[in-house]
C-alpha cells in the first residue's frame, strides 16, 4: 500500500509533506515537537491534524499487516486466485478484508461443518447449481443416505445440505456488503423497557425507536447503558423480506427443482446467521461512533478547561466544603506554596457561621488573600452563601470563584499526593489542590487522571486504552503549547514535556533538588537518562525565567539560536534588546525586508522565522494571559430569585453533544440545548463554545423542585 498517497488523499496534504510526516514519527519524534519545530517538512500542520494522521496510519498499517495474513492463511490452503488476490488487495477496511477472508476462516463446529463431515458438500454443490429442470430433489438426495454417517434419509440429507447452502450464502463477501450497506441506510435501532412496571432515568427509550443512520452518539451511549444495567432490551430492525430478497437475487436462480429449497436455505441463513451477525455489527459500530464522538468530545473540553487563563500574582484562600466534618481551609501564595491550613464548621451541623468568620477574616488579614477558592461539591452551595456574607461584611475588594474539584479526592488519596504533602491529611490536600486550580489549572490537573477532571460525557463506558491516549495526547498538546518552568514545574507536569519519561521528569526534580536552580537549557544534557534525542525533542518546551541566556526563556529551540542571533543582528538589536523588551520594530523591519529573504539569511524557513520573532518579543510569553480571564464573583443568587426573560452573566462549565452547561452563579447550572445557542444551524455546540468560556444567557424556564434551569443564548425580542 502506498500510505502516503491515500493519506494525501484523504486530508488533502500534499505528498511530499505526508513522507516527511510519516518519517518524522517513524523516527521517534513527538507530535507537539513535530508541530512546532519543523512547520516546513510538514506545511505548518497543527498537533490535531498531525494525530489524526497518526492515528489513521496506524489503522492503514494495521490492515496491510492484516492483508498480509489472510493471503498467507489463503495461499497455505491452496485456494488463492487472481481474482481472489485482487479482490484483498483492493479490500479498503478491516471489515470489507474479514468478509473476503470468512469462507476460508478455520470454523468453530457447527451445523454446516458436521454436515461436511457426513459428505453431503456435493449434494449441497448440486442443489445450489439449480440446472436441473426435471425430477426431485429427493432423487438427487437418494446416493448421500447412510446411516452409518448418520445420514439415515433423503430429509436428512436434504436438511445437511441446506445447512452447507445456508452457511455459504451467509459467508458471501458480496452479499454481505449489499446488506451492510442497506442496514446502514434503512435498518432501525430499538429499544424497549427489560421489566415495564420498573421506572428508572431509561424511561425515555422504554419505547424508541430510530434509524442506525440518525442516530445520535448520547443517544447510543444511553442505550447501551440501559441495556448494561438491564433495564433496556435493544436490537437492530429491518425489513427481513427485502433484505433476504437481496440474497434470493445473488443465489436463486428460477425454474429449477432445486430452487425452493436454495430459497428456503437463503432465507434461513438471513434469519439464523446473517441477521444476527449485522445486528451485532451495526450495535458495534453505533458504540464506535458514539465512543470515538465521546470521547473527542471529552478531548475537546479537557484542552479548554486546561487552557483556562491562571489566576496569577494572587494570594488564594481555597474552601473545600463538606457538612459532618468541617469546610478543610487552605492558603496558598501566589507561587503555590501552602502559608496555613485549617478547617472551619459554616455548615449544618454545627452551623459555627460566626467563629467560621472570625478565623477566615484573620487569615484574610494575615495573608493578605486576595480571592477565595470554592470547590463545588457537597455542601458547596452553603459554603458560598458563607463565603458571599463574608465578601460583603469585610468589603476588602476580596472576590471569589467557584472551581470544578472533580478529581481533587483522587489527587488528595493518589502516591502522590501523599509525597508532595506528606504532612496533610488527604482532606486539607483536596484544598490545596483547589486552590492551585485556580492559579494554574493547567500545572495542577495534570497530577490527576483526565478521566477523572468532570469534563467528559460517559468516560467510564469508553474504551480505556483509546480514552486514554487521547486524553494523554490532550495534555501533551497544551503543556507543550504553554511551555513549562524548568525550576518550578513538578514531576507530573514535566512527565508531559515532549521526549520526557516519568522517569526523566523524577531525574530533572532531582538534579534541580541537588545542584540547585537550572541556569541553561544546555544543563539538561547532564540530568541522568537524558540523552541527545530527548533533548531535542524537549529543550525548546521549557523554559528558565532567570537564565543566563535569554533564548532560554523563549519559545526558540537551541537548534535555531545562531538563526536567532543573526536575525537580531541584521536589524541592529542584542539579547539585552530581547531581555529589556526592546524589540517594538522587529516585525515591521522583517515584513520590509521580505521573510523569505531574511529567513534564507537566516537559514531557517519562513514558518520558523515567524515563531522566532514572536517568541522574541516575549520572552516568558504565557499564551494563556492573552484569552478573557475568568470570571470572579463577589455575590450569589438563589435559583428562586430567578425569573424567565432575567439576563445573566455566567461561565461555560461543559460541553456535550445536545448543549452547554453554564455557571450563572445560583449553584446549579443551567442548560443551553443546542437549538438555543444560536439563530443558525450547528452540528455540535463545540463549533462555537467551549468550557471557560464566559456567556450572556437568558432564562427561559425555571424548574426549582427538580433543579433544572432552561436558558437561551438568543437575546430576546
Amino acid at each position: 500500500m502506498d500510505f502516503s498517497a491515500i493519506l494525501s488523499r484523504e486530508f488533502h496534504i500534499a505528498k511530499d509533506y505526508v513522507d516527511n510526516i510519516i518519517a518524522l514519527i517513524d523516527e521517534g519524534n513527538t507530535i507537539p515537537f513535530i508541530a512546532r519545530y519543523r512547520k516546513e517538512k510538514t506545511g505548518s500542520c497543527d498537533d490535531q491534524v498531525l494525530r489524526e494522521l497518526a492515528d489513521r496510519l496506524d489503522y492503514l498499517r494495521g490492515l496491510q499487516k492484516r492483508r498480509e495474513e489472510v493471503s498467507a492463511s489463503i495461499t497455505e490452503q491452496g485456494k488463492m486466485t487472481d481474482e481472489l488476490a485482487a479482490d484483498i488487495a483492493s479490500a479498503e477496511t478491516l471489515a470489507r478484508l474479514e468478509d473476503i477472508y470468512r469462507p476460508y476462516k478455520q470454523k468453530r463446529r457447527t451445523r454446516a461443518t458436521i454436515a461436511k463431515e457426513r459428505g453431503l458438500e456435493p449434494l449441497a454443490a448440486l442443489l445450489l447449481a439449480q440446472d436441473r429442470m426435471s425430477g426431485t430433489p429427493e432423487e438427487l438426495a437418494r446416493p448421500f443416505v447412510d446411516p452409518e454417517k448418520e445420514v439415515a434419509s433423503v430429509e436428512d440429507a436434504l436438511a445437511g445440505a441446506s445447512d452447507i447452502i445456508a452457511e455459504q450464502v451467509s459467508d458471501s463477501a458480496e452479499g454481505r456488503q449489499r446488506l451492510r450497506e442497506y442496514y446502514r441506510r434503512n435498518a432501525v435501532l430499538r429499544s424497549a423497557a427489560a421489566d415495564a412496571g420498573r421506572d428508572s432515568v431509561y424511561a425515555t427509550y422504554y419505547d424508541y425507536a430510530e434509524p442506525v443512520s440518525k442516530v445520535p452518539s448520547h443517544r447510543v451511549l444511553a442505550i447501551n447503558r440501559g441495556e448494561k444495567e438491564g433495564f433496556l432490551k435493544v436490537s437492530v430492525e429491518a425489513d427481513a423480506d427485502y433484505a433476504a430478497g437481496l440474497l434470493t437475487g445473488l443465489f436463486v436462480k428460477k425454474g429449477s427443482i432445486t430452487t425452493p429449497l436454495v430459497t428456503a436455505a437463503v432465507e434461513d441463513a438471513y434469519k439464523r446467521l446473517v441477521h444476527p451477525s449485522l445486528e451485532r455489527e451495526m450495535r458495534a459500530d453505533l458504540t464506535d461512533m458514539a465512543d470515538e464522538q465521546a470521547i473527542k468530545n471529552f478531548g475537546v473540553n479537557l484542552k479548554a478547561l486546561l487552557m483556562q487563563p491562571p489566576v496569577k500574582g494572587r494570594t488564594v484562600l481555597a474552601i473545600d466544603p463538606a457538612y459532618r466534618t468541617g469546610c478543610k481551609i487552605a492558603v496558598v501564595d501566589p507561587t503555590g506554596k501552602v502559608l496555613d491550613t485549617t478547617v472551619i464548621y459554616p455548615t449544618p451541623p454545627q452551623n459555627k457561621t460566626a467563629e467560621a468568620k472570625r478565623t477566615l477574616s484573620a487569615l484574610i488579614k494575615k495573608h493578605g488573600v486576595q480571592v477565595l477558592s470554592i470547590g463545588n461539591g457537597t455542601a458547596s452551595k452553603e459554603s458560598e452563601i458563607f463565603a458571599a456574607e463574608l465578601i460583603r461584611e469585610l468589603d476588602c475588594g476580596l472576590s471569589y470563584m467557584m472551581v470544578n474539584e472533580a478529581g481533587a479526592s483522587v489527587y488528595s488519596a493518589s502516591k502522590l499526593g501523599a509525597a508532595e504533602f506528606p504532612e496533610f491529611d488527604v482532606s486539607l490536600r483536596s484544598a490545596v489542590s483547589i486552590a492551585r486550580r485556580l492559579q494554574d489549572p493547567l500545572a495542577e490537573l495534570v497530577k490527576i487522571d483526565p478521566k477523572s477532571v468532570g469534563v467528559g460525557q460517559y468516560q467510564h463506558d469508553m474504551p480505556p486504552k483509546r480514552l486514554d491516549e487521547t486524553l494523554g495526547g490532550v495534555v501533551e498538546d497544551c503543556v507543550n503549547r504553554v511551555g513549562v518552568d524548568l525550576n518550578t514545574a513538578s514531576a507530573s507536569l514535566l512527565g508531559y514535556v515532549s521526549g520526557l519519561s516519568a522517569t526523566v521528569a523524577k531525574n530533572i526534580v532531582a538534579w534541580r533538588e541537588e545542584n540547585g536552580a537550572f541556569t541553561s537549557r544546555a544543563q539538561l544534557k547532564k540530568v541522568p537518562k537524558l540523552g541527545p534525542k530527548a533533548y531535542e525533542q524537549c529543550a525548546g518546551f521549557l523554559r528558565i525565567p532567570h537564565a543566563k541566556n535569554v533564548l532560554d526563556n523563549t519559545g526558540v529551540h537551541p537548534e535555531s539560536y545562531d538563526a536567532a542571533k543573526a536575525l537580531l543582528a541584521r536589524f541592529g538589536y542584542t539579547l539585552d534588546d530581547v531581555a529589556a523588551g526592546n524589540l517594538a520594530g522587529l516585525p515591521d523591519k522583517v515584513r520590509a525586508a521580505g521573510e523569505g529573504k531574511v529567513a534564507e539569511a537566516c537559514g531557517v524557513g519562513v514558518p520558523t522565522l515567524r515563531d522566532i520573532v514572536c517568541d522574541l518579543m516575549k520572552p516568558g510569553r504565557d499564551l494563556r494571559d492573552e484569552l478573557p480571564p475568568p470570571m470572579l464573583r463577589t455575590d450569589i443568587m438563589d435559583l428562586k430569585d430567578l425569573k424567565p426573560g432575567m439576563e445573566l452573566t455566567g461561565t461555560v462549565r461543559n460541553v456535550i453533544d445536545f448543549g452547554v452547561f453554564v455557571d450563572i452563579g445560583v449553584h446549579q447550572d443551567g442548560l443551553v440545548h443546542i437549538s438555543q445557542i444560536t439563530n443558525r444551524f450547528i452540528k455540535h455546540p463545540s463549533e462555537l463554545l467551549k468550557v471557560g468560556d464566559i456567556v450572556t444567557v437568558w432564562v427561559l424556564s425555571v424548574d426549582v423542585p427538580r433543579k433544572r434551569i432552561s436558558l437561551t443564548m438568543k437575546k430576546p425580542a
